[in-house]
């Protein structure tokens, strides 16, 4: 399969690539690569697709933690721009433009418990994953539509000085399976 990562270069982004690329033609794309694009940017992700593909996968969105009391209205449109929107609007595009039963995986990141200055980012990641279970029912041609939802990365934890964390090569895992499996719909916590 012919598959674009958006969000290369991350950490997410290159495990996923490196999971992919035995078996697949991985097109690397990132805001520093040589194929660019970027979810604020609609051009770019026409770009993504003016070539034939068969799966795109977006590890490339994320949303800070900060307390509410501390988010200006312009940060939290941003982050609902970037992260959601952003991704919705890759799924619309991937969606016209990908060949007969391809895949679209997202990223979400909800955590399993609350934790302080992660109001936006749970308001963004479950309406992502809202998104892709509705949008899954309607997709043509045998389109499949899913969102990993990583949580805290065990690599992330420890440049943190902290412990625990699911590794990043477990969450890789999730994303692949996604990709070359047959699950619509769905959204995946990797453990």
């Amino acid at each position: 399969m012919k598959i674009i990562v958006l969000g290369a270069t991350g950490l997410v982004g290159r495990a996923v690539t490196e999971a992919l690329e035995p078996r697949h033609d991985v097109l690397r794309v990132s805001r520093t690569t040589a194929a660019k694009a970027d979810l604020d940017d609609p051009a770019s992700l026409d770009a993504l697709f003016a070539e034939a593909a068969d799966a795109v996968v977006c590890c490339a969105a994320n949303v800070p933690l900060k307390p509410l009391a501390e988010l200006t209205d312009t940060q939290v449109l941003d982050d609902l721009r970037g992260k959601l929107l952003g991704q919705v609007a890759l799924a619309r595009r991937a969606a016209g433009r990908l060949t007969d039963g391809g895949s679209i995986t997202l990223t979400g990141g909800t955590f399993d418990e609350p934790i302080p200055g992660s109001g936006l980012g749970a308001l963004v990641n479950s309406g992502l994953e809202g998104f892709v279970r509705s949008a899954a029912a309607e997709l043509p041609r045998g389109l499949r539509i899913n969102v990993v939802s990583p949580g805290w990365i065990s690599e992330t934890l420890a440049a943190m000085g902290r412990d625990g964390g699911t590794p990043v090569a477990v969450v890789a895992e999730a994303y692949r399976a996604l990709v070359e499996g047959d699950a619509t719909g769905t959204t995946v916590r990797p453990r």
